[in-house]
């Protein structure tokens, strides 16, 4: 869907720039007679290459040009082709206009020699072996539900994904329709049927040819075509031929022959392409086949294959043990009692609140579950167990290093949601997935995973801490003296990430070297006047009897500016309440970040999220800052998802 909004809002835009007769699409202003080379287009050969070929519109720019060439489609208003072999080439121009598109006939160009030069890169290597080489590659999923260096044969990216993105780790900006989702395939089996798919075989023989054997969709059968490889874009222009691919997606691409290589290396390679939403009925997405070549499947042997892991944090055992208190008693969460989680602990569905979950599973209902307690006494090692059928269980347990308690009796399973049941795993075990922490750095909660007997995932708890019959400290004093008497300023070389909605905010991309010094790689919210800004400002905490206060000191637009207001703490929730806006970036490419948290879901635009992130809470603040969030896209504001822009402040010197 979210791929679907960014395309309507793509149209959006284009529309909003153009002049008032051009709103509405009206009669066709080029017909397909008027897209004639040497009058809407040229084709030239570069006068000391002929193998280097030259595409250029000589349409108005009002006009935006629509390529389809041997190496490609491409919206650019000139196009240098590098072509290795000799042949006959064709070319189609078309452009958009106010009543749609229009193509021209296509035309041809003949090259006449062999250029080596142009098929000694490393990709064209990699990918067919060399000149005079042939190279063969595998769907990555045999007959037996194999998969060998890939957890599953198809990924899903976002549309914007890129070489960039996967190969090279670049972060696309704000609003990009950029995402991953890489299903295993034993979790995942509903993607396609185990199978032997057939093979895939690039040579550089007397041309760029490629044959593929279809063995699972047989109206394609054995294809015999030509291929072009765009070594600067990494793109990939299959001709009279698909790449290898599943019979369940043969009909949602338009154009098998158009592909972004995603990655390519000696024994890997990933082909992405486009699935029309029309097609599918689903949101537009790049479909990322992986491959293995026939070398590595031929000489590749099962092993011993470690399994990813829950990742826990230092300390951990203290923080569910002993530092909370001795005896814990957990209750399972009103909010989102249960998920499903990988073997490495991610919950596969980030359920937040009741709304979230989905149909086919139902609604949680406290009045089911509410009832359940676990108690956990450290000292003794005793579990006692109360179900909500008032059945009453005592054993003892263990917790081993990898946060794996184990029970000395079984437990009884009961109903959470629908079919859904609190259960132990066949080894009475469950396994710590996560552990929640709070804003003073107590633990808020605890995921605790059954393992599924066949598939590689966890069934997962969420249990929330009770007081236990213990009283805590004035959450307020915590956060008083966290803050009061202390100075912060925002920090210039982790300047702002952005995460998902409370109460998780997972997520973020940027890192603690970011920004600094670069003023290049993030220049849409990062220069050197957006950073003279930062180092100008400062937040100024103290106390008013109980009250706590802040100034806030800055260079606005070059003067200096100065406001004091309140700070209302709800620490149920994170939220701060400053009664003033904060640092204002008017003037500088980040002037767009705001100064309130206008889309908040809690309708008061000056409540700031207090956001534990990057290692950073309310205990440890002097050492690693703290990190305010505003939402920039709200679900309680219309928006599609909830979005947290965060910025980071750390102690001033």
């Amino acid at each position: 869907m979210k791929s679907i909004y960014i395309f309507i809002a793509s149209v959006i835009i284009l529309f909003s720039a153009c002049t008032p007769e051009q709103y509405d699409l009206g009669v066709k202003d080029v017909t397909p007679d008027d897209l004639v080379e040497g009058i809407a287009f040229k084709i030239e050969h570069d006068a000391s290459n002929p193998n280097i070929v030259y595409l250029s519109s000589l349409m108005d720019s009002r006009y935006t040009p629509l390529w389809s060439h041997p190496q490609g489609r491409s919206q650019k208003q000139k196009i240098t082709l590098k072509i290795a072999f000799p042949g006959t080439y064709e070319v189609k121009f078309g452009v958009e206009t106010r009543g749609g598109v229009v193509y021209g006939n296509p035309v041809t160009f003949t090259i006449d020699d062999f250029y080596a030069e142009f098929v000694s890169d490393e990709l064209w290597t990699l990918l067919s072996g060399g000149v005079g080489n042939a190279k063969t590659w595998y769907l990555d999923l045999d007959a037996d539900g194999v998969s060998r260096y890939f957890i599953g044969p198809l990924y899903f990216y976002g549309t914007d994904d890129s070489w960039e993105t996967v190969t090279n780790g670049v972060t696309l900006p704000e609003g990009s329709d950029s995402w991953n989702w890489n299903p295993d395939w034993p979790g995942n089996s509903w993607l396609m049927d185990a199978a032997d798919f057939g093979s895939m075989t690039f040579d550089l023989r007397d041309g760029a040819n490629v044959v593929v054997e279809h063995k699972t969709i047989p109206s394609r059968g054995i294809e015999r075509g030509s291929y072009m490889l765009d070594v600067d874009d990494h793109t990939l222009r299959m001709t009279d031929a698909s790449p290898l691919h599943d019979i369940n997606r043969d009909g949602v691409v338009i154009d098998w022959g158009d592909i972004k290589i995603m990655s390519l290396t000696e024994n890997t390679l990933q082909l992405a392409v486009l699935r029309d939403p029309e097609l599918s009925g689903e949101g537009a997405c790049l479909l990322v086949y992986n491959f293995i070549s026939k070398e590595y499947y031929d000489n590749w042997t099962p092993g011993e294959q470690e399994e990813p892991e829950p990742s826990l944090p230092d300390n951990w055992m203290d923080d569910v043990s002993q530092t909370v208190q001795k005896t814990i008693v957990w209750k399972l969460s009103e909010a989102n009692p249960l998920d499903w989680c990988g073997l490495d602990g991610a919950k596969m569905n980030g359920w937040n609140k009741p709304e979230d979950y989905p149909d086919w599973l139902g609604t949680p209902d406290p009045a089911v579950y509410g009832d359940f307690s676990l108690t956990l006494n450290s000292e003794d090692m005793e579990a006692a167990f109360k179900l909500p059928d008032g059945t009453e269980l005592t054993m003892g347990y263990s917790l081993d290093d990898k946060g794996i308690y184990t029970f000395d009796e079984t437990v009884p399973d009961f109903s959470i949601i629908s079919w859904a049941s609190f259960h132990l795993d066949a080894n009475r075990q469950l396994r710590i997935m996560s552990i929640e922490k709070d804003a003073s750095g107590s633990v808020s909660g605890i995921w605790l995973g059954a393992r599924d007997p066949e598939k590689p995932e966890y069934m997962a708890y969420h249990l929330i801490p009770s007081a236990g019959g213990s009283t805590s400290a004035d959450p307020l004093k915590a956060w008083k003296n966290a803050f009061a008497g202390k100075t912060f300023k925002p920090d210039v070389h982790w300047f702002v990430d952005w995460v998902g909605g409370a109460p998780g905010f997972s997520g973020g991309w940027t890192s603690s070297s970011t920004f600094g010094d670069d003023y290049t790689s993030n220049g849409w919210v990062w220069d050197a006047n957006v950073r003279a800004v930062a180092e100008s400002a400062t937040l100024k905490f103290g106390l008013e009897g109980d009250k706590l206060k802040v100034t806030l000191n800055q260079l606005k637009e070059g003067v200096d500016y100065s406001a004091t207001g309140d700070v209302t703490i709800n620490a149920a929730d994170n939220i701060l309440n400053i009664s003033i806006p904060l640092v204002d970036y008017a003037g500088t490419a980040a002037s767009w970040l705001g100064t309130v948290n206008d889309k908040s879901p809690t309708g008061n635009s000056s409540d700031w999220f207090f956001v534990s992130h990057g290692g950073s809470n309310l205990s440890n603040i002097d050492t690693q800052g703290f990190w305010l969030g505003r939402y920039t896209s709200s679900i309680a504001a219309g928006d599609e998802n909830d979005e947290v822009l965060i910025f980071h402040y750390v102690l001033a010197e």
